[in-house]
């Protein structure tokens, strides 16, 4: 089995997409989890020649890339372990902190994990949590299903005037500022 580590996969359609490409190169994927496909195919298969001539054009045209050095490799993971602690989290089952959410999914010390994302990235593992909490509090101030009080509540915030804090210091407006707006500023998870 080979693990291939893919920057930029941030939903189910990126997972689809990325599971096709691996077929269409003639590989048998395994499973295909935000950040990382395993193939059946050992290493002696999925050559560098492989990775460089048909899979990374490929993964690219699609708007991903395949990462090939260690540290990038973790620092995607712990991308798309964020994206699916903020996105996809099941209360349930998650940690309540990201910190230990982070450790249990990596198996690595969570400063360790800071240090690098920190160091590779310019940015703090807190502020891109942060980044990613809000821009799925704009997510759903745009469906209006919700209020703004359970929207803070869904996302962990302890107060609704927290979350409009948070949300004013990244986009410069109050989440009820956001809502009036007939032109919704929304990034990609992929541009965070």
């Amino acid at each position: 089995m080979t693990e291939l580590y893919i920057k930029n996969m941030v939903c189910d359609r990126c997972r689809m997409a990325v599971e096709q490409t691996l077929r269409q190169a003639g590989l048998h994927p395994e499973s295909v989890e935000l950040g990382i496909a395993r193939v059946a195919e050992s290493t002696d298969i999925v050559t560098r020649e492989m990775r460089e001539n048909i899979l990374r054009p490929r993964l690219e045209a699609l708007g991903f890339e395949l990462l090939d050095d260690h540290r990038q490799q973790l620092i995607e993971l712990i991308r798309t372990k964020i994206i699916a602690f903020v996105h996809y989290k099941d209360t349930t089952k998650a940690p309540s902190t990201l910190s230990a959410y982070l450790q249990e999914q990596l198996h690595q010390d969570y400063s360790t994990l800071s240090k690098l994302f920190s160091e590779v990235t310019s940015t703090t593992i807190e502020r891109y949590f942060i980044q990613q909490r809000i821009e799925r509090a704009k997510e759903l101030i745009t469906y209006d299903e919700l209020s703004i009080k359970e929207i803070a509540a869904l996302l962990g915030y302890s107060s609704t005037a927290y979350l409009s804090s948070q949300f004013k210091t990244i986009t410069g407006m109050t989440p009820t500022q956001f809502k009036r707006l007939q032109s919704k500023g929304r990034i990609g998870l992929d541009k965070i």
